[in-house]
């Protein structure tokens, strides 16, 4: 599903769409090192886009994949947390018990929040 880019496929641009708000949007790479952004190393397989606010070699991740379920989420706080890697917020308000309780705290202040 996830497109390595290339100056071939740069311009078929694929779809990230988070499975969880349903936020679309182009993504240009999936990866960990962004071609147009030499000097970043992600620290998850991410969705990205170069960024178009910046004339310089930067970018702006979408989304990454859930680390228990694989599905595509939005790095919004409703939609996935990162900690040492992504997890959408069903599989972490599934396995709550199995996070510190900071994130615990964090997760339960945004069901309040949402509420």
């Amino acid at each position: 599903m996830a497109a390595e880019f290339n100056e071939e496929s740069s311009s078929n641009k694929s779809t990230f769409i988070c499975s969880n708000c349903g936020f679309e949007c182009h993504y240009e790479y999936f990866g960990k090192t962004p071609p147009f952004s030499k000097s970043i190393v992600l620290l998850e397989d991410a969705y990205v886009i170069r960024d178009p606010f910046s004339s310089s070699a930067g970018h702006l991740t979408l989304g990454g994949q859930c680390f228990l379920c694989s599905g595509d989420v939005c790095v919004s706080q409703r939609c996935s947390i990162f900690y040492t890697k992504r997890f959408c917020i069903a599989c972490v308000e599934g396995n709550m018990e199995d996070f510190p309780k900071e994130i615990q705290k964090e997760i339960q202040q945004k069901d309040i929040a949402s509420n």
